[in-house]
């Protein structure tokens, strides 16, 4: 783990993986002093009282992730999105079975990031991971679900992409108006389901 200072009141976790940000996310989350805790891929940024972090950050092991009473979020889906045939023909698979290993596998949001209320999901089942598109979209419809890589996610609104859709979603993901505009936080599990 490598820390490395970020103004006069924050500090930016290094570490390799992405269970190491989780157990750095879940060791932090209720730390006295803490203002804002925002984990990404490989890092967690950390505001607020240095010597209660640093000293929080020293009992972390980065093998274990703390066993954490997770939100529970399922997410209805239209399966029809342009790229479903694509990621079947990838896989080796059916646009069928691809709508079947989405929905019978359990995400956990790892981080947020791209845009508000954009998470990034893992626990996207081996045969899914594939690469982005070639050439990006110039502007993927809100609701959009899609699969890049290790990850699956749901755009909140329109904006240009790269992910392979397979579907859409109804639910609202970000509502600036809301007390927590984002609908999906780090740790959350997401599962998806037919609409």
């Amino acid at each position: 783990m490598l820390l490395r200072r970020c103004g006069t009141d924050a500090l930016l976790v290094e570490v390799d993986s992405l269970t190491e940000v989780a157990a750095v996310r879940a060791a932090l989350q209720g730390v006295d002093g803490i203002e804002e805790l925002v984990p990404a891929a490989r890092t967690v940024l950390v505001k607020g009282d240095l010597h209660g972090i640093r000293a929080a950050l020293k009992t972390v092991d980065l093998t274990q992730v703390p066993a954490t009473h997770p939100r529970e979020i399922t997410i209805p889906v239209t399966y029809d999105g342009p790229d479903l045939d694509l990621v079947a023909e990838t896989a080796g698979t059916t646009a069928d079975e691809v709508v079947e290993l989405h929905t019978t596998a359990t995400y956990e949001v790892a981080f947020c990031g791209f845009a508000p209320g954009f998470g990034y999901l893992t626990g996207l089942p081996e045969v899914l991971r594939q690469p982005r598109l070639d050439s990006p979209r110039t502007k993927v419809p809100q609701g959009s679900v899609g699969i890049a890589g290790e990850f699956t996610a749901a755009y909140p609104r329109a904006t240009p992409g790269g992910w392979r859709l397979i579907g859409r979603t109804e639910i609202t993901l970000f509502d600036p108006r809301s007390e927590t505009p984002a609908l999906l936080q780090p740790g959350d599990q997401v599962r998806f389901v037919v609409a």
